[in-house]
């Protein structure tokens, strides 16, 4: 795979980077629930990748990567544009090895590196995604601070890109992760899903300005990650097994769902997006 470069979230997902997780590390430190079935984590993951392929995705699958638990979630330590890839700033620290290393990963696979945040800037991937082609939208939280957000704005300038910023709330604390994507995912270019109830008011009305239509996560699937979904195409997507409330309510807007078994993995608190780095969307 030659062609790379993502500004859309709902464009076909034509190549993927994953990386299965290692048994060597300690999730508890790294805020995983525990225990955690080191074999049940591994079969889920393997058969999340599978998914993938038969969907018609090309996978990149990473080395696993010992003592670093989060590093499975890979589309949060880069994050990769247009041009090329970002090496992004991890804030927290069981993370701090994942950027240079998935970083120096896509450059092996062809990806150009076209910058890479310094401190004092922190963020995750997590915190950002395609508002349109020529908008990404990022989140202010406990993982993405101001001076990520100058950083970023000054290397997407060049190509044309411009930036929204909207703050996420306390919610629990800074020892949790509160994402930007853990209140949203688009679906279509018209369709989104929400979790209204911790997404900003101006990030709602900037859907709105857009033409966009929310479906609204019900309570009961926020916990079991119903508001990360993975867009495989434009009304196709793939979203973890349980949140049966959110996945009738996408068929009801026609959309396609497929799912997978996410027992263990929803223990690191990450869903489908998490799981992936889109290297190229068409």
């Amino acid at each position: 795979m030659n062609a790379f470069g993502v500004n859309s979230m709902v464009g076909d997902l034509a190549w993927v980077a994953v990386r299965p997780p290692s048994e060597r590390g300690d999730y508890s430190v790294a805020h995983w629930a525990t225990p955690v079935d080191f074999d049940l984590l591994a079969s889920q993951h393997g058969a999340f990748t599978e998914l993938l392929t038969r969907l018609g995705c090309a996978v990149l699958v990473l080395d696993p990567v010992d003592d670093m638990p989060d590093a499975i979630f890979t589309y949060d330590p880069a994050f990769v544009v247009p041009s090329g890839v970002i090496e992004l700033r991890g804030a927290k620290q069981a993370r701090a090895g994942e950027p240079p290393l998935l970083a120096m990963e896509l450059q092996r696979a062809g990806i150009p590196l076209v910058g890479a945040l310094h401190a004092p800037a922190t963020a995750d991937g997590g915190d950002m995604f395609w508002l349109d082609r020529t908008t990404l939208a990022i989140g202010r939280s406990y993982r993405t601070n101001q001076a990520a957000v100058d950083q970023l704005t000054a290397m997407l300038a060049p190509i044309g890109i411009t930036v929204e910023t909207f703050d996420l709330p306390h919610d629990q604390g800074p020892e949790f992760c509160l994402h930007l994507m853990s209140v949203l995912s688009p679906v279509r270019e018209d369709l989104a899903v929400v979790y209204e109830r911790l997404a900003p008011v101006p990030l709602l009305q900037a859907l709105r300005t857009r033409g966009i239509e929310t479906v609204s996560v019900p309570e009961q699937d926020y916990a079991s990650l119903g508001c990360s979904i993975l867009t495989i195409r434009p009304g196709e997507v793939v979203l973890a097994a349980g949140n049966d409330a959110t996945t009738e309510l996408l068929r009801n807007h026609g959309v396609t769902v497929h799912t997978y078994e996410a027992s263990e993995i929803n223990k690191g608190e990450g869903g489908p997006t998490c799981l992936t780095r889109p290297l190229l969307r068409r």
